[in-house]
């Protein structure tokens, strides 16, 4: 037993002792404020979020502007990150690109987490006409792969950041939807859910609003988590890709397409905008992870 699973033990002693009952999400979050992974998460996702906020309040008016006098200077106290082939200040930039990274990772997953979990959990309760045509329909955008299926989708709408948000959300979408209708079908099988129907309880505003979808919720909470990782680089690779909104407006992806041209000559331009994707999706990643563990049943007693 690790010092943490120790650590865990013992505060789950501590709490039977002073007549805490132990619970499903007690345990939860005990495990996960234990998760040192997790909590390194939280803080990057909070850093993260102070930028976004201080990128739409806090930087100059004129970050855009062009000063050609001042292009791909090395960092220094005036410019902390350098600046690009413009002459643009790259820590503004960057923080002005991070809340249109948010932006398209939580609205692009929000979207599609709603709408696939509305399909998966419709299919996984109505298994006979409805389902089949349903999971049909999503076992045929699942063999496209992510990015594939948004740069489609991308090519049918043209570029901007709204129709990113479409094409990414539309892309996660069948991975939700085969998530809920997994978790349907397992937790309709179980005894409250007969019981719910033996009484006569409305399928849909009973059993399937009540019962069903608060039990799946963690699973799917868990992928949305990920998910805004792996939406986050979808953008950044489809502005490196020139879909992105239209210059100046600057997001990570295009400026590490701006920047490849001087790679060489100021290899700056493109490290500190890489280093945000990293860290941020690194951030997400861990709390994704976390969350997984920390709602594993399997990890309860031990």
């Amino acid at each position: 037993m690790t010092a943490s699973q120790r650590l865990q033990s013992a505060s789950a002693a501590a709490n039977d002792l002073r007549g805490e009952p132990r619970t499903f999400w007690r345990d939860m979050r005990n495990r996960f404020l234990h998760d040192r992974a997790a909590m390194l998460g939280v803080i990057i996702i909070a850093i993260f979020l102070i930028i976004s906020a201080w990128g739409m309040i806090g930087t100059p008016s004129d970050t855009n502007r062009s000063r050609l006098g001042q292009r791909l200077q090395h960092p220094s106290t005036e410019h902390w990150l350098g600046t690009d082939g413009q002459g643009r200040d790259i820590k503004n930039r960057i923080l002005l690109g991070a809340h249109l990274a948010l932006a398209v990772g939580v609205i692009s997953v929000a979207g599609g987490g709603i709408i696939g979990c509305s399909l998966g959990l419709v299919a996984g309760y109505y298994r006979k006409t409805i389902g089949t045509v349903i999971m049909r329909l999503v076992d045929a955008l699942l063999a496209f792969p992510t990015l594939l299926l948004a740069l489609a989708i991308m090519a049918t709408l043209g570029a901007g950041l709204t129709n990113i948000m479409i094409a990414v959300g539309f892309s996660t979408l069948p991975r939700f939807a085969r998530l809920m209708q997994a978790e349907v079908l397992s937790i309709s099988e179980r005894e409250f859910i007969t019981a719910a129907r033996a009484i006569g309880a409305p399928p849909i505003r009973s059993i399937l609003l009540k019962h069903v979808l608060p039990n799946s919720l963690s699973s799917v909470l868990v992928m949305a988590t990920l998910y805004v990782s792996t939406s986050i680089l979808a953008e950044a690779t489809l502005s490196f890709l020139g879909l992105g909104p239209a210059p100046p407006t600057p997001t990570w992806g295009s400026m590490i397409s701006d920047g490849s041209s001087v790679l060489q000559l100021a290899p700056w331009v493109v490290l500190f905008p890489g280093l945000a994707i990293m860290i941020t999706v690194l951030g997400f990643n861990l709390v994704g992870d976390g969350l997984r563990d920390a709602l594993d049943t399997r990890l309860r007693d031990r």
